[in-house]
């Protein structure tokens, strides 16, 4: 019997325009978002026409993202997926700081991770379990963490795979999600309210690392939709206040 035939045999050329492919998204993951095609050309000493082929390839792949600007690139949403997140466990202190706080609030608290472009959950609240997880890491703009993410990113569309409509709350236009991702960005606190569970919402603030600001982790607040809306200031201080403890055992 005639084994069957590879119907797209790979030619002598094309395992070497996969590594160059695979070359220009390592530059890209070393330099960091903004660098251009030319710096790329030149650090991977490349030619320059060959450069804007495979850039121009693989941001029809999605798997890089052209910056607003137009003057450099980023990793796109499949380049996301390559990396597998470690869901590694906070430090005793940090912990204990989501524990005091699980202790003087009747609200669900979660610790989230953001490593590989997603949400992690690293310490959800065993009393007040937190949405799939799956969920959360997949669909980042119905979640208040996940817009946290969004709004860090220097182009959050990348991470955005589809508008799935969860309840007849969930944020469902590209141009009002923009809207919750800027205000995010402007005061530093985001929020959902029952756009993925109808009775359910939450709010997150940033932890940032003391130093260079850099965004290590999100902690949450769950609880009603309608409390959510219209947030206790006190609440928020709490959740602020904490935020800022964990900051540096995070960092």
């Amino acid at each position: 019997m005639t084994a069957p035939r590879d119907p797209l045999p790979l030619s002598g050329r094309q395992p070497r325009a996969v590594r160059s492919a695979l070359a220009v998204l390592e530059e890209v993951v070393a330099a960091g978002p903004g660098i251009t095609a030319k710096e790329i050309s030149a650090a991977l000493k490349m030619p320059q026409a060959t450069t804007y082929r495979l850039l121009n390839l693989l941001v029809g792949e999605e798997y890089l993202v052209r910056l607003p600007d137009l003057k450099g690139f980023a990793l796109g949403r499949r380049a996301a997926r390559l990396a597998v997140p470690v869901t590694t466990t906070p430090p005793t202190a940090a912990r204990a700081v989501v524990d005091h706080l699980r202790g003087l609030v009747r609200w669900g608290v979660h610790l989230a991770s953001f490593g590989a472009g997603q949400v992690t959950l690293v310490d959800p609240d065993p009393d007040h379990p937190p949405s799939d997880a799956a969920l959360l890491a997949r669909y980042p703009q119905v979640s208040a963490l996940g817009r946290l993410l969004l709004a860090d990113q220097p182009e959050w569309r990348a991470l955005v795979r589809e508008l799935r409509v969860f309840t007849e709350h969930t944020v469902s236009s590209t141009s009002e999600l923009a809207a919750r991702i800027d205000e995010v960005a402007h005061d530093g606190i985001a929020r959902q309210c029952g756009e993925l569970r109808a009775d359910r919402g939450c709010l997150a603030v940033p932890v940032r690392a003391p130093g260079d600001g850099r965004l290590v982790a999100g902690l949450a607040l769950s609880g009603p939709a309608t409390r959510v809306a219209d947030p206790n200031i006190e609440l928020v201080a709490l959740l602020r206040e904490h935020a800022d403890r964990l900051a540096p055992l995070l960092a």
